[in-house]
């Protein structure tokens, strides 16, 4: 393993992926489930998503741009049209806590799990380690400096998540991340346009 191959993963991969759908995602993960859960789940499809980027290495940006931003635009569509949905379910504050304790550990994990996997493809931070797994051809470093960057990231966010979902009310933090991914969805539905220009 070569340490600065890790370090620069790290460093490319934690501010990309720091304003992105991930930290929103866990965040919102978080306060339907118990943290531990959630960062199980979201860490393991960070490290299959990032397992699956060093493999592929530059393979991956050869996918036509406007295909990508397409399903990445339908997917946050989706994500904020469930959303904001679920923000008109009549449940307080204490019947949500009660429902993060009354669902499985495995359960929560495999939600988690399954969200920020399909969320993942064709990420910034998964075709930026896919270069970097090309450029530098030492994937095992590259795959410990992207995926910690990955889980600093899932563990502030369920860590904020479970903070938020203490003191605020579980509606208004669903309709502000379904705002969020409304913008990202648009953001992804000009990405695509210009990729078709």
């Amino acid at each position: 393993m070569i340490w600065s191959v890790v370090l620069a993963a790290f460093v490319l991969v934690l501010p990309v992926e720091l304003p992105d759908k991930t930290l929103f995602a866990s965040l919102v993960l978080a306060t339907r489930f118990p943290p531990l859960p959630v960062f199980v789940g979201v860490g393991t499809a960070f490290g299959l998503q990032v397992a699956i980027a060093v493999t592929a290495g530059s393979l991956l940006s050869l996918l036509p741009e406007a295909l990508v931003t397409g399903v990445v635009a339908l997917l946050f569509l989706v994500g904020a049209v469930i959303l904001w949905r679920s923000a008109g379910d009549t449940e307080d504050g204490g019947e949500a806590a009660d429902a993060r304790e009354q669902t499985s550990f495995l359960r929560a994990a495999a939600i988690s799990f399954g969200v920020l996997f399909a969320a993942e493809w064709g990420d910034l931070s998964q075709l930026a380690t896919a270069g970097l797994a090309a450029r530098y051809e030492e994937p095992l470093s590259v795959f410990v400096g992207a995926w910690a960057a990955l889980l600093v990231v899932s563990g502030l966010a369920v860590f904020l998540g479970k903070k938020l979902a203490d003191r605020l009310p579980i509606p208004l933090i669903r309709r502000v991340a379904a705002g969020l991914f409304l913008v990202f969805a648009v953001v992804a539905v000009v990405e695509t346009v210009r990729a078709l220009v």
